[in-house]
């Protein structure tokens, strides 16, 4: 099944609305989640806290599976909640997948104005899901208690662009400064996220085609044969076909990062659409946030992704 252009914009946030912090992946440090909490409200934001985010901790997993879930469920339910918030990635949230009411969650969707939905790196498998099973578009970007916006000086373009998903959700930006690996330019609908998590979908309805689409990938901490090993997989099973163009963030801790691009032309090179890396959102120093089931226009050859509602 091709991606499409999902349905409208999420609702802006208003000044002092609720934003639910929920942690449907791995358990949350206190540290970094009381200073990104304190960035919400910084914001103008009054974040209200998922019943599990902080536990009861199940070794990897911030809780257990149906209190995860059911954070999510309440957050996407309650009128009152205007934006949904993760607060840590690390591994979980693909769990949650068959176990998500997504009947009653469509119903929901279906009575109710979008609201953001914001994470990344593990959250990749909920983005997939939400994209598939209530058609709405979703942000990919920091997390609150992650290394960012969970820091003492968290980096002001990070801020800046995930404030703009929640108070400016249909605006149109710009991510620069890539490398290019394949020269062209494409156009299609955002989908990806990281690189990892999408393998972890195959042969799961979430893992459906990519066609139509400008591709975003991006890990952390990933020996390059493990990369190459992950693009091979998803080459040789087509997820590929018929995309527009691909389009990557950081490596961020992938070493020897010499490496990554003679990799990213040497598997993707082949499928003739254009490449480009280093653009400035996942793990990185700089986490821009980037819409997921939106239009957006590549440059590759200028190392520019154009994103518009």
């Amino acid at each position: 099944m091709a991606l499409e252009h999902l349905s409208t914009d999420p609702a802006p946030v208003p000044p002092g609305a609720k934003v639910a912090v929920i942690a449907p992946a791995g358990p949350v440090r206190p540290e970094r989640l009381e200073r990104g909490l304190q960035l919400l409200r910084g914001l103008g934001l009054e974040p209200v806290l998922g019943r599990h985010l902080m536990g009861p901790v199940r070794g990897y997993l911030a809780a257990g599976d149906a209190q995860r879930a059911s954070d999510l469920e309440e957050a996407l339910a309650d009128p009152d909640i205007r934006a949904v918030l993760c607060a840590h990635g690390g591994y979980g949230s693909v769990r949650l997948l068959d176990i998500l009411d997504w009947e009653q969650l469509a119903k929901v969707a279906a009575d109710n104005p979008p609201k953001p939905f914001v994470g990344s790196s593990d959250i990749t498998a909920l983005h997939r899901a939400l994209a598939l099973h209530l058609g709405v578009r979703t942000y990919y970007g920091p997390v609150v208690a992650g290394p960012i916006l969970g820091e003492p000086k968290p980096c002001p373009r990070t801020v800046r662009s995930f404030a703009d998903s929640l108070f400016s959700p249909g605006k149109s930006s710009q991510l620069s400064g890539g490398t290019c690996i394949v020269p062209g330019k494409a156009e299609g609908v955002t989908t990806g996220g990281t690189l990892t998590l999408i393998c972890s979908l195959a042969g799961a309805p979430e893992f459906r085609s990519a066609a139509g689409s400008i591709v975003l990938l991006e890990d952390v901490k990933e020996s390059p044969y493990r990369i190459d090993r992950m693009l091979t997989q998803l080459v040789r099973g087509g997820w590929f076909d018929q995309a527009r163009g691909i389009a990557c963030g950081s490596w961020e801790d992938c070493r020897p990062a010499e490496q990554i691009d003679e990799i990213l032309f040497d598997r993707l090179g082949e499928l003739g659409i254009p490449v480009v890396t280093g653009l400035p959102f996942g793990h990185g120093p700089t986490q821009m946030t980037v819409p997921l089931g939106t239009h957006a226009e590549l440059d590759a050859t200028s190392g520019v992704l154009s994103l518009r509602a």
